[in-house]
């Protein structure tokens, strides 16, 4: 009987895989999604109680600190020594405890900002990250580092998935922390809610940016089937990234757009090119994904978006939290 532990349970991604786990119901399998209220994972006492208590022999772990663009241009000391400590705790822990095997999530924003396209597994060290937010970058570069430390050191099957942009239910929807999408969804919902005397026809929405930046953004569920797919399937401690396939890369601008069409948005979309735009791209390729699961379908982005936004407006308190 295999007992996995998710750290980050409660968030975005944790709330995707309790979701597919429940679907599939396996026998063989027992799961515990530990959240912040389980354990302060900067504390290595208090991650030592939590492994004590769960007795896990496997891991996925998501906990991290997390934020936008903006969140991580201002405070990238934090996201280096929170998250240093973090994966410090649960990866030695994890060893302690003799865990048979780790899950940890990277993303493809830790990759170098000088670089060519499309990046894969092999270049997440060659070269400094992005300056917005090289705190976050390096803190989970270091996990792949650690990893490797343990396979060799110990034998560890102790290994990393690389995600590009996670969106779906249960995101971060706060203004100032959310990533891209759930921000959008948070501004198109209050510009369609308030100041109804206002046709919608003259309401505008402002895209932060030139709009022009391109991303790969993978919904949860998508993510969280392939990450238990790794977990039961994938024997290598060389990360490995999990991303829509290239041809799937949008604008922000067309992300906007996509949005608006699941507000049924008949205003303006403008694009304020005051903010900042981060990298300009940062295209993954999927290619040793797909050929171990040649035949994955993703789940049409646009399809996405509107389950997305359906979530957002039925669970308005919650996602707001």
């Amino acid at each position: 009987m295999k007992k996995v532990l998710v750290t980050g349970g409660t968030g975005l991604v944790g709330k995707a895989l309790e979701a597919v786990i429940k679907e599939q119901s396996p026998a063989d399998e027992q799961w515990y999604f530990a959240g912040s209220k389980d354990a302060d994972l900067t504390n290595l006492a208090a991650t030592q109680a939590l492994f004590a208590r769960e007795k896990p022999t496997h891991v996925i772990h998501l906990a991290a600190m997390v934020g936008g663009l903006f969140h991580n241009m201002n405070n990238n000391l934090d996201f280096l020594r929170n998250n240093l400590l973090i994966n410090d705790n649960v990866l030695q822990t994890a060893h302690e405890q003799d865990c048979v095997k780790v899950v940890s999530c990277l993303s493809t924003c830790i990759f170098p900002d000088k670089t060519s396209y499309p990046i894969d597994e092999t270049m997440v060290h060659n070269g400094p990250p992005h300056p917005s937010n090289y705190g976050y970058s390096y803190a989970k570069r270091l996990i792949d580092v650690q990893n490797h430390a343990y396979h060799d050191k110990y034998g560890r099957l102790y290994t990393s998935v690389i995600p590009c942009n996670i969106f779906g239910p249960y995101d971060n929807y706060k203004p100032e922390v959310s990533h891209v999408i759930p921000g959008m969804i948070n501004r198109m919902h209050q510009l369609v809610t308030e100041k109804l005397d206002v046709p919608e026809s003259e309401k505008v929405f402002t895209v932060f940016g030139s709009g022009k930046p391109l991303r790969q953004f993978v919904y949860s569920l998508d993510l969280a089937e392939l990450m238990i797919w790794v977990l039961r399937n994938y024997e290598s401690v060389e990360p490995i990234i999990l991303s829509a396939d290239e041809a799937q890369e949008v604008t922000i601008f067309e992300v906007a757009q996509a949005i608006a069409k699941a507000f049924n948005f008949k205003g303006k979309l403008v694009c304020d090119t005051s903010k900042a735009d981060g990298q300009y791209k940062k295209t993954a390729s999927n290619a040793k994904l797909r050929s171990l699961l040649p035949d994955y379908a993703f789940t049409d982005f646009e399809t996405a978006i509107e389950t997305s936004v359906k979530w957002y407006k039925e669970n308005y308190d919650q996602a707001r939290k």
